[in-house]
């Protein structure tokens, strides 16, 4: 039995990992990207500036690059993570690479296994593969996707989770339909499987099936404790996994002082409201959020959802960092940050590795400097 596969864990202290506090262990520190398309930008703006951002996440010394998948959302360019982490792997060498993730309902297990097994076959020991059983959509957009209404649902996942370990493993249950079908590649090239999620059930699925879990406290801070109670209650040890496991989500924007942290923050809350009322778009302005008069109850709306960001300097940062790593004993976190300017976006996740101890403050500025231009230029 093994450990989660991750560089940082074999790492002195200090090298890829955050903590040193009197109180907060070492833990790895991700990275998750949700290839933002700024407003007077596009996709394929977006989707550079995500290739800028794996390398020099390798560079810094993250331990994994992740991307999601969103559909039908103009602000969101992660639409396909297995082509998008293809080309992150072209770009670096060393981080591991994978979803966070791909949301199984949508697709056919046999395409994710055979997409994911290519990864693994042309990187190996370098892809992460992240499920969820969420649409990561809205309704008609799932139904769109799936092309058979009303498609699969949730109580399908089970099923697909079975599927999709028999097209890695060859281990079909005797009868299965599809046992003498052959993923190729795929069989025996299985990729690091994670289940991911933001309720107590896909808590309970990671735990019963031994897999590392990866939680989404960035957007659902409340079921933490629970979740993560659960799964460590229910895990039992697996030929992959030996013990619990457990990877949040948190989201992060970091700045030299706190009132550009706030100014770079603003963004998130106007775009939170477009989606929740239905009309998503690109990922508004600093300038486009501060002109925006929210009403009482946006205002409320907006508390509760960015209650377990993390905004501010980097001694800010690594102090809330740390007391969440305390409170929930995570074995790892996955950063996520969105910001309207790639640059700041950029220069954000730096200075978070800097805090963590990942790389020296100020380390290499110079490619830094490269990379923003490039993504601007």
């Amino acid at each position: 039995m093994t450990r989660v596969p991750a560089p940082a864990r074999e790492q002195k202290a200090g090298a890829g990992t955050l903590g040193g506090s009197v109180t907060a262990p070492h833990v790895p520190l991700s990275l998750l990207d949700l290839a933002p398309v700024g407003e007077g930008s596009s996709p394929a703006a977006a989707l550079q500036a995500s290739l800028v951002l794996a390398r020099e996440a390798e560079r810094l010394g993250y331990a994994r690059y992740w991307v999601a998948e969103h559909h039908n959302m103009p602000g969101i360019a992660s639409s396909s993570p297995a082509v998008l982490l293809a080309h992150a792997a072209a770009v670096t060498s060393t981080i591991r690479l994978g979803s966070g993730g791909v949301m199984l309902p949508n697709h056919s297990a046999l395409v994710v296994a055979e997409q994911f097994g290519m990864l693994e076959a042309l990187h190996p020991g370098r892809i992460d593969l992240g499920i969820g059983r969420a649409p990561g959509t809205d309704q008609l957009t799932a139904r769109a996707l799936r092309r058979n209404p009303p498609g699969l649902a949730v109580d399908d996942f089970p099923e697909q989770l079975v599927e999709l370990f028999g097209y890695f493993d060859g281990a079909f249950p005797e009868g299965h339909p599809y046992r003498h079908i052959t993923a190729t590649p795929g069989l025996g090239y299985r990729p690091a499987l994670w289940l991911l999620g933001s309720s107590d059930y896909s808590a309970q699925a990671a735990g019963m099936l031994g897999l590392p879990f990866s939680f989404a406290h960035h957007f659902a801070a409340r079921n933490t404790r629970a979740a993560l109670m659960v799964y460590r209650e229910t895990f039992r040890p697996s030929e992959h996994l030996d013990a619990p496991h457990v990877m949040l989500g948190v989201s992060v924007i970091c700045a030299e002082t706190d009132e550009e942290a706030r100014w770079l923050a603003g963004p998130g809350a106007l775009a939170f409201l477009r989606l929740r009322s239905g009309r998503p778009g690109r990922y508004p302005t600093p300038e486009e959020a501060a002109r925006y008069n929210f009403t009482p109850q946006e205002r409320e709306a907006i508390k509760a959802w960015t209650g377990s960001q993390v905004v501010g300097t980097p001694d800010t940062v690594r102090r809330q960092l740390d007391e969440l790593v305390d409170r929930t004993e995570a074995d790892e976190l996955m950063v996520t940050t969105m910001t309207h300017d790639p640059a700041a976006r950029l220069r954000s996740y730096r200075l978070v590795a800097e805090a963590a101890g990942l790389a020296p403050a100020g380390a290499d500025a110079g490619s830094v400097s490269v990379l923003e231009d490039r993504i601007v230029g």
